[in-house]
Formats: C-alpha cells, structure tokens, sequence
C-alpha cells in the first residue's frame, strides 16, 4: 500500500476521521477542567497529557509534511485535496496544545521534549530539501553565498539541538530551547 492510497482509504472514512481529530482537542479540554492549575503536572493527569499529545502530534506531522510536500515539491492544487486528511489533523494538533499548554507546562509532560526534536529535525529537513531544491534560484536570482551559509548554519544547529533531544538519554539533563533573536 502505497501514502498516496494510504490517505485516499483515510478520506474515505470521513465522519470517523472528523469524530476523531475533533475528540482530541475536546479530551485535551476536558481533562483540563478535572484538576487545579497547580496539579497538571502531577502523575495522572501529566501521562494523560502524554498520550493527548503524542495522538495529536504524530498525525498532525504526518499531515503537514505530506500538505507541504504538495505544496512546495509537487505544485498540487490544495482547492483539491481532501480537507479532512490535510487540514484537519494540522488544526486539530495547534488546537490540543493550546489547550495542553493552558493548563500545563510543556516541561512537566513525560516525553515532550523528544516530540519537539522530532519535530525540529522533520521542519529542518523539510527545509533542507527545499533549499536544495530551489538553490540554482536561490544563488542566482538575489541570494547570496552568505546568505545561504547562515541558513545552512541556522539549520545544523536546530538539527543538532533537535536531534539531542530526540535521542539523548534519561540521565542526560535536558538542554533550553533555542532562543531566537527578537527585534
């Protein structure tokens, strides 16, 4: 079975796939309201919070690099696309960890860390890619050698934090976030 079969038997199944993507964000909230602001983070209701957020991201990855892919790599028409398989899980995971985020912090949810470098390296190579792609455009037509070096700077660095946290042991202490410059 081929992705590309893979999502045309996903959209066949719409109400069961609308019914899904819609409880999570509706968990996420209700489990919200079971406890105090103070207690997210204690042991029920932080591995609750695991399993909404892995459900929420895993799909919602999938659905935006496949969305982007199409986008970017295939020029496809998204007027066309089945908005229940390339949308909806997108706006369903942003929905679950607004909600999540609300009522905890990112730091007090077993695993987090590890789905944002999964995250971090998935955007990092779908960026690489990209930019290899358009190189002959991006050399030639305005970029310069520069420019190209602090992006391919920028990108090892994220995949080297994202990939640390991905595959660094339990011991290991967990390193900040990268901070951006805001101007």
């Amino acid at each position: 079975m081929t992705i590309n079969e893979l999502i045309h038997q996903a959209g066949q199944h719409s109400l069961l796939l609308a019914a899904a993507f819609v409880a999570l964000p509706l968990m996420a909230w209700l489990v919200g309201l079971m406890h105090s602001d103070a207690h997210g983070g204690a042991a029920p209701w932080k591995y609750l919070y695991a399993g909404l957020v892995y459900l929420a991201c895993v799909p919602g990855m999938f659905a935006a690099v496949i969305t982007a892919y199409l986008l970017f790599f295939v020029h496809g028409n998204l007027l066309e696309v089945n908005p229940l398989v390339n949308f909806l899980p997108i706006v369903a995971m942003v929905v679950t960890l607004v909600f999540i985020r609300k009522r905890v912090s990112f730091d007090e949810v077993p695993g987090f860390n590890r789905l944002s470098g999964l995250m971090t390296m998935v955007a990092c190579t779908f960026g690489i890619a990209l930019a290899i792609l358009k190189t002959n455009i991006f050399l030639f037509f305005g970029g310069s050698i520069e420019r190209l070096f602090a992006l391919a700077i920028g990108v090892f660095a994220l995949l080297k934090w994202g990939s640390h946290m991905l595959f660094r042991s339990r011991n290991e202490r967990i390193q900040a976030r990268p901070k951006f410059p805001v101007k």
